[in-house]
């Protein structure tokens, strides 16, 4: 007997009412600390919105769709040797990498405050640049590559 696992609820967040930037905020958080995760989500929206002169909604949701994966590449052990196999990714999945891979490339700038990094990495992903982007090219080649292999995919 297995126990079912049960999906989470991620409530939306209150300014934008979107679940996406609710999931986006609970990742930026670090040892429970919302509210300064709210706090440097809205500001860099702020800045987002200064720059693009655009709403900060519409610029964070393009840069998460150019940013989510289509397939990766799952390691899988046939007869001794260990095969990079491609995959599909989930939609959930997808969103999950997306939102981690940006956060990734905003934290490990060097120099300014959170809100700005992660300003700056969204607009870039939003217009295809950026450490992101290039995180999601690297995956899709190594897919690309390692094409061979998808008939060990089950």
């Amino acid at each position: 007997m297995s126990k079912k696992i049960t999906k989470r609820i991620i409530l939306p967040d209150m300014v934008y009412d979107s679940v996406t930037v609710g999931k986006f905020i609970n990742q930026v958080m670090k040892k429970g600390k919302k509210t300064i995760a709210q706090k440097i989500v809205y500001q860099s929206f702020d800045i987002i919105k200064e720059k693009s002169k655009k709403p900060a909604l519409e610029i964070f949701e393009q840069a998460i769709k150019n940013v989510t994966p289509l397939i990766e590449v799952k390691s899988k052990r046939i007869g001794g040797a260990t095969y990079q196999v491609p995959r599909e990714v989930k939609i959930e999945r997808g969103l999950c990498l997306a939102v981690r891979w940006i956060l990734q490339a905003a934290r490990t700038k060097k120099g300014k405050a959170m809100k700005e990094k992660l300003a700056e990495e969204l607009l870039a992903a939003s217009n295809n640049q950026g450490a992101a982007i290039k995180k999601k090219e690297d995956t899709h080649r190594m897919a690309e590559a390692n094409r061979a292999f998808a008939h060990f995919a089950r």
